[in-house]
């Protein structure tokens, strides 16, 4: 887990990992969030529909959009303030995903920073964009 304090942040600092998520995941957040609708929780539905399997939650992959701010930029010390995420492809369980985010702006006066990040499937196919508002906490 990363410790970045305001003074090592920078624009164009970048963090980027990997993630698989599986259908036990999705069973999971259908569990937690109450959505249970088919597209998600039924894979012969979701063949029906014309997808090769249930399609992964939109929320479930953008929980990688937390990953990215609370472990890696800045991780320790972050305090996500606001997202607002575009879903451009949907993803089924057991797809390699990759994460990355870059600093675009920052706010000295509120020491807060803002971070474009994108969730891309193996082949680079994008899943989604996000516009993340992250500042700091004590530690």
């Amino acid at each position: 887990m990363n410790e970045y304090r305001w003074s090592d942040v920078h624009i164009g600092l970048k963090q980027e990992f990997d993630a698989v998520l599986t259908t036990q995941d999705a069973e999971s957040f259908a569990r937690i969030s109450g959505d249970v609708n088919p597209l998600h929780v039924d894979g012969e539905y979701a063949v029906a529909a014309g997808f090769p399997g249930a399609v992964l939650f939109g929320m479930l992959t953008s929980a990688l959009y937390s990953r990215l701010v609370g472990v890696y930029l800045p991780g320790k010390f972050a305090l996500l303030q606001g997202i607002d995420i575009d879903f451009s492809s949907p993803c089924h369980g057991g797809e390699e995903l990759h994460v990355e985010g870059e600093v675009i702006y920052m706010n000295e006066a509120y020491q807060r920073f803002e971070i474009k990040a994108t969730i891309r499937k193996a082949a680079g196919k994008l899943v989604s964009r996000a516009k993340i508002r992250v500042g700091f906490h004590g530690g």
